[in-house]
């Protein structure tokens, strides 16, 4: 066990003997592969919003639902006024932590932070998803968001996690919020630790104490289960869980819409041809790579972007079809000799790119390089962290990125499709270039009609499979385990939610 693990577990422990018996009889340890590296981690910079969101502690204007549906949740309704006009009406009777009213003015004052430089809450990434021109009130529960251009998608921008609504902090509630769980105390990348809010609007929460250890290490982790240390192991390693299911313990497992996908280096090199892009994409079999990585239970074959049958799915295919890649190869000009395809007087050689953190990525990408070999394409792989394989790639020196993205962290299609495709997106890495594309992603913000929305994002979709303009593998169904009689509990296709009020040990 790693000593981070070590000191994981020591933070449990000096904690659990600080606690009365109740508490601890009430309480939920959950492991993850990380938590933040702030002692008061503010919701609002980084990605801070979703551990304060999946622990129960912040709430969002907006809400996604477990079908990737929008819901109101500290709002009660929201309408545009006009092209660039919204207008967001609060709930009634919604209080911080500490007390005091949740005004339209203390909205307000906790989002303009996000697009201040320097601020702690200062999030270029959230600032840009809301393309902000100005935020304003009228009366005490109606707050007026002016964008800089019309903005289908910004109803959906205000689930985003990173937009909490914080009141003003103190010593005793240092993340002032309105959700059913109160931040106590972090341990930097060792714990996170919140309390129950008694005064919850929806009704008193079921567990006394939630903590969330981090864990790098997956096995670690299972160890710790197995030794009755933690209670609800968020990513269980999959080829473990059919055995220890049958021990007794509780599996949650259900698709999400985390992606796990190849960026490819379309500026140079030879994944800058489409018909190579093409080839190495049907040349994987999808499903093979489910069911030897995922042990047939953590995943399902991507064949688009997002996941089927849910949300934005278009209805397209992507088979594996090596004959097929072959034709491709041939065409884009390869040449075949001794089992080896050739290209320019050379061999045809991929560098694959990836990080550890993820336990599924690396035996991912090996076994596409099994795959490439196959019909006698040479693949090498360096495993490293996400920054410096990012890097690789955005410098040219890499030819394929696997990586693992939520597609609808906000539930809408567009802000992950503009990140990583559209020919300035903060991203892509790979220096993807369509104009096509890049017009249809405006077309996506600028039309409101949802079914015209929907045609529209189709179409992205189908190009994305015809350009190869990122190489989908598989949606990862989360596989988590918990100790028995944990309820009003399950698995969230965005990841960003866990623990609800209703969420308690069975009696």
């Amino acid at each position: 066990m790693s000593l981070l693990s070590r000191l994981a577990f020591a933070a449990i422990l000096a904690l659990g003997a600080a606690l009365p018996v109740s508490a601890q009889d009430g309480s939920l340890t959950i492991s993850v592969g990380f938590v933040s590296d702030d002692e008061v981690p503010d919701p609002r910079a980084g990605y801070n919003g979703w551990m304060s969101n999946q622990t129960g502690v912040t709430e969002t204007l907006m809400g996604i639902d477990y079908d990737l549906n929008l819901y109101p949740r500290l709002a009660e309704s929201i309408e545009q006024s006009s092209p660039t006009t919204w207008r967001v009406t609060l709930r009634e009777g919604v209080s911080f932590h500490d007390g005091s009213d949740v005004t339209a003015q203390a909205v307000v004052d906790a989002i303009i932070p996000i697009s201040e430089e320097g601020h702690p809450g200062s999030n270029a990434r959230v600032s840009k998803l809301l393309d902000l021109a100005g935020i304003s009130t009228d009366g005490e529960r109606v707050v007026v968001f002016e964008t800089n251009s019309p903005n289908a998608a910004f109803p959906w921008s205000l689930s985003e996690p990173g937009l909490a609504i914080l009141g003003t902090p103190s010593e005793d509630f240092p993340i002032n919020a309105t959700g059913p769980y109160i931040f106590r105390e972090a341990i930097p990348q060792q714990l996170y630790r919140v309390e129950a809010n008694p005064n919850y609007r929806l009704g008193a929460p079921g567990l006394e104490e939630v903590r969330v250890v981090g864990m790098p290490n997956p096995s670690s982790a299972a160890l710790a289960f197995e030794a009755g240390e933690i209670d609800l192991v968020i990513n269980y390693p999959e080829a473990d869980f059919k055995r220890i299911t049958e021990t007794g313990a509780v599996g949650f497992s259900a698709p999400t819409a985390r992606l796990y996908f190849y960026t490819v280096n379309a500026a140079s090199g030879p994944m800058s041809n489409p018909l190579i892009r093409q080839a190495v994409s049907i040349a994987i079999d999808r499903q093979g790579v489910v069911d030897a990585v995922l042990s047939g239970v953590g995943g399902v074959p991507a064949e688009t972007v997002f996941p089927k049958g849910k949300g934005w799915a278009a209805d397209v295919s992507m088979p594996y079809d090596p004959v097929k890649a072959e034709e491709l190869l041939a065409e884009a000009g390869a040449v075949k000799e001794s089992g080896r395809w050739m290209l320019d007087g050379a061999p045809l050689e991929l560098d694959i790119v990836t990080y550890t953190s993820r336990a599924a990525l690396p035996p991912t990408a090996e076994l596409t390089q099994a795959f490439l070999a196959a019909i006698g394409v040479t693949a090498n792989i360096k495993v490293g962290e996400w920054g410096a394989s990012n890097d690789l790639i955005a410098a040219g020196e890499a030819d394929m990125f696997l990586q693992a993205w939520v597609t609808t962290p906000q539930g809408d299609p567009g802000a992950v499709l503009e990140a990583l495709l559209k020919s300035d997106g903060g991203s892509n890495s790979g220096n993807y270039a369509n104009p096509a594309l890049d017009k249809l992603l405006n077309d996506g913000r600028l039309t409101f009609e949802p079914e015209k929305r929907a045609l529209i994002y189709d179409e992205v979709q189908e190009i994305i499979v015809a350009d190869a303009a990122m190489i989908p593998v598989f949606h990862v169904a989360q596989v988590n385990v918990s100790k028995p009689g944990l309820t009003g509990y399950a698995v969230h296709p965005t990841e960003t939610y866990w623990i609800t009020h209703e969420t308690k040990f069975a009696e």
